[in-house]
């Protein structure tokens, strides 16, 4: 219900309003309303912010590596960034394509890892041109007169596909500060709305990669499948427990060492010889080694010098003494 107001409050009004200290044209300040992310409940996010996170830092890496190798390729100055890294479902990315659109399949050496669903590329095609205009020799300028609903030639689908198998193996470099992993490229769908790659409803995480040119832009689209990701990032949280465990064991692991045999070479002394005197020794031959008889023999382990010593005999036997150590245990 609306607030009444007595004679003397509108009277108060009045009076402030004629003197000026009430600013009648001023709109009355309203509070800023809070804005809050509007959240689905239907379909609850897979993957937290850290993960997402680091999947920008592993392709911002792999933008760096494949910004040099097309800049190398084509001999042109291009710039490749992450323009975004977001997960959503896969029929968000399957509407945004149309007909004329040309899909690349790829997928990780590892089958346990990888899933029944592809890692899909997508490139846009006027980018795709110019690049293939400047690998036969063209400066790669756009046609303005470009269809929309263009499709590749034959010749232009097999060039393409080439540089997609140069690129795509690329990724696996990103990974390896986590993971060891092997990209490979698979095949082409030269029409992706007449072919199910991913269930509709399925989690991806779609990585968006901004390409420059000087006289053309373009966009790289990189649709990861959910249970792709979902098992490389357990497999990552299982290998880093193992590095913490295997830390805490370092005793056990060199408890377990010290009855490994290694083998010791005494070195009496090393000369340099002509290879025509070489070729001359025959037995009874003296060769002068240029050091005191006197002088100490060196014990070596895995080609490193650890001792030096004297040598004499044990037990009937050829042994050596040793006097000093090089390296300290």
């Amino acid at each position: 219900m609306a607030e009444v107001l007595s004679q003397s409050q509108i009277d108060a009004l009045l009076n402030a309003a004629r003197s000026g200290e009430l600013d009648v044209d001023k709109p009355s300040e309203k509070s800023e309303e809070k804005k809050y992310r509007k959240y689905d409940f239907y379909s609850p996010r897979k993957f937290t912010k850290d993960r997402l996170k680091m999947l920008n830092s592993i392709f911002e890496s792999y933008a760096r590596v494949i910004n040099s190798r097309i800049n190398a390729l084509l001999h042109a100055t291009c710039e490749i960034e992450v323009d975004s890294v977001e997960e959503q479902r896969y029929y968000e990315f399957s509407n945004a394509l149309t007909e004329s659109d040309v899909i690349a399949l790829a997928e990780i050496d590892l089958a346990e890892l990888q899933g029944e669903d592809p890692i899909l590329a997508h490139m846009d095609t006027p980018v795709v041109l110019s690049m293939l205009d400047r690998m036969m020799g063209g400066e790669g300028d756009p046609d303005p007169n470009l269809a929309s609903d263009y499709n590749m030639t034959d010749l232009e689908l097999d060039m393409y596909e080439g540089l997609l198998k140069d690129l795509i193996p690329i990724m696996g470099s990103s990974w390896e500060n986590y993971i060891t992993l092997n990209f490979r490229y698979t095949r082409t769908e030269v029409n992706p709305t007449l072919v199910q790659l991913i269930g509709y409803d399925e989690t991806v995480v779609i990585v968006g990669l901004n390409i420059k040119f000087p006289n053309c832009t373009g966009r790289m689209s990189l649709c990861l499948p959910g249970e792709m990701l979902t098992n490389i990032f357990s497999e990552i949280s299982k290998s880093t427990s193992r590095r913490s465990t295997g830390e805490d064991k370092s005793e056990e692991i060199f408890d377990s060492l010290r009855d490994s045999e290694l083998e010791i070479v005494a070195e009496l002394a090393r000369t340099k010889i002509l290879l025509s005197d070489l070729y001359h020794l025959n037995v009874g031959d003296v060769v002068d080694i240029k050091r005191p008889k006197d002088s100490p023999i060196f014990l070596n382990i895995g080609g490193r010098r650890w001792f030096d010593g004297r040598m004499g005999t044990s037990n009937k036997q050829v042994a050596v003494k040793i006097g000093e150590t090089y390296i300290k245990m």
